[in-house]
C-alpha cells in the first residue's frame, strides 16, 4: 500500500536515518555528502540529503542552503 502511494504521490521524506559523516575518498562518491561531509538517507525511499551539523537540519531546499554553507566553509578555509 505504501509503495503504491509513493508511486502516485512521491515520497514525503519524513523518516531520516541518523546523520552519517563520510571522510576522505568516499566523500567524493556520495553527492549528498560532497558539500558538508555528512548526509542522511530517507528511510522510505533511500534518497540521500546533505546534513548540516551546525544548524542540525537536513538541507532539502533545492541546494540554496547547501550553496550558502559551501560558500561559508570556503571562506573559513581561506
Amino acid at each position: 500500500m505504501v509503495g503504491l502511494m509513493n508511486k502516485l504521490f512521491g515520497c514525503w521524506h519524513s523518516n531520516f536515518s541518523f546523520p552519517i559523516t563520510v571522510r576522505g575518498e568516499a566523500r567524493r562518491n556520495r553527492p549528498a555528502a560532497s558539500l558538508t561531509g555528512t548526509y542522511v538517507a530517507c528511510l522510505d525511499c533511500g534518497k540521500e540529503f546533505p546534513y548540516d551539523w551546525q544548524e542540525m537540519k537536513v538541507l532539502t531546499d533545492g541546494g540554496k542552503e547547501a550553496r550558502r554553507l559551501a560558500a561559508l566553509s570556503a571562506k573559513q578555509a581561506a
